[in-house]
């Protein structure tokens, strides 16, 4: 994907203004342009962890609209989970009590119960954000689907073929990438014809083979905190892109990207975005 020249372009999404000189992507689709997929991006990759965590709500339709107008990072990411009745929301977590005035466990929903949820702010960021309505996934594929590429996470496996058939239908079988901690979850998206992604803690890394999954994933995601051998070998495994998660300061973004990352995923792509490579310091 091609990078226009630098500009000062406004924040939206909340109350109140902030700018930020960043370098601005290429415009929306217009007619019969073609969407922007994984085979167009950059040779190193930033995303935009739940929309950038610690600059915008998470998981938030204002959140993800304000990381797109910025420019800071090529991917948006957010968490998907499944209703009662199969409708796909975004939502990192099982409950609806860390991000929502409302209580319980999502998945005792339905569509209209989805409906009357709001989302609480978190008061720590930047700006003054209000409540809104937290979207659906069909919302945010209609809102940036080819416009940028786009990372979701699968929090229930039961929804992956309801995620399969709305990317599908929308004609984004290379623009969004299905993640998940599970290689037989990314095995079965794959098999549904889906851009796959990985992800793995330190932990796991420890004894993980990821070799074995070069077939099946095109994007291996992980930690950060992993010892160096461990994404080494990871990155010498054969899948086409390594990405490390979560990244959220410069000097652990050039240290993957030494070790021969060739992605960030992170909740400050802001910070990374104005941060020179090599920088000293950098919190």
């Amino acid at each position: 994907m091609a990078l226009l020249a630098a500009r000062t372009v406004p924040v939206v999404g909340f109350v109140g203004a902030l700018s930020l000189t960043v370098l601005a992507f290429a415009p929306p689709l217009t007619g019969g342009s073609a969407p922007l997929t994984l085979e167009s991006l950059p040779r190193v990759v930033y995303t935009a962890h739940r929309g950038g965590a610690l600059e915008v709500p998470e998981n938030s339709m204002s959140g993800l609209t304000a990381a797109f107008a910025r420019g800071t990072a090529q991917i948006l990411d957010f968490d998907t989970r499944m209703l009662r009745d199969g409708t796909l929301v975004v939502l990192h977590d099982p409950t609806l009590d860390r991000t929502t005035y409302s209580h319980g466990p999502a998945g005792a929903l339905d569509r209209a119960g989805w409906r009357r949820v709001r989302l609480r702010p978190d008061g720590a960021l930047p700006g003054l954000w209000l409540p809104e309505p937290p979207p659906t996934v069909a919302q945010v594929l209609d809102r940036f689907g080819g416009r940028s590429v786009l990372m979701l996470e699968a929090k229930d496996p039961p929804g992956l073929t309801g995620l399969a058939r709305l990317i599908r239908a929308r004609g984004l079988t290379r623009s969004v990438l299905v993640n998940s901690n599970s290689p037989a979850v990314a095995a079965r998206a794959h098999r549904l014809g889906l851009l796959t992604q990985l992800w793995r803690s330190a932990r796991q890394m420890r004894t993980d083979r990821p070799a074995l999954w070069a077939p099946y994933v095109d994007v291996l995601d992980m930690d950060h905190a992993a010892r160096d051998a461990d994404l080494l070998r990871a990155v010498r495994s054969g899948v086409p892109h390594v990405w490390a998660h979560t990244v959220n300061t410069p000097r652990e973004r050039d240290r993957v990207l030494r070790l021969g990352c060739d992605g960030v995923i992170t909740n400050a792509p802001g910070l990374l975005a104005l941060t020179p490579r090599g920088a000293p310091g950098g919190r």
